[in-house]
């Protein structure tokens, strides 16, 4: 089971860099465009913040990455702290913006605490 939780981690702390690069990097290019559904005009009002929330997802990711090299008791306490906080995320995004945050970034965060806690 740990050996699990830890692709699962992994899994979405690759996820979470992902998000940063499209945000932060392709939010007005066409993959970002494509990725979010959003047109050339709402990406350049709102680019600064798009980089901003692409950076928190950095930050989410660094965490779990911090967790995984931890290991051990401190390593699960670090994991199950920023699995939570993806969680929350996934929740608030999922209600406010788009289901499919819900889907993408929570289901996967519940998933991965699941794990952790079971391991």
């Amino acid at each position: 089971m740990s050996t699990l939780a830890g692709i699962v981690v992994t899994i979405i702390a690759l996820m979470h860099v992902w998000f940063l690069i499209l945000e932060m990097l392709l939010w007005d290019k066409p993959t970002g465009l494509r990725a979010f559904g959003i047109t050339p005009e709402f990406a350049a009002q709102t680019k600064v913040l798009a980089g901003n929330q692409g950076l928190y997802n950095g930050f989410l990711a660094a965490g779990l990455g911090w967790g995984l090299i931890l290991g051990g008791p401190e390593g699960t306490h670090v994991k199950l702290f920023f699995l939570a906080c993806v969680l929350v995320a996934g929740l608030y995004g999922g209600l406010t913006a788009t289901r499919k945050v819900l889907w993408i970034q929570g289901l996967p965060a519940a998933i991965g605490l699941a794990l952790v806690l079971a391991a």
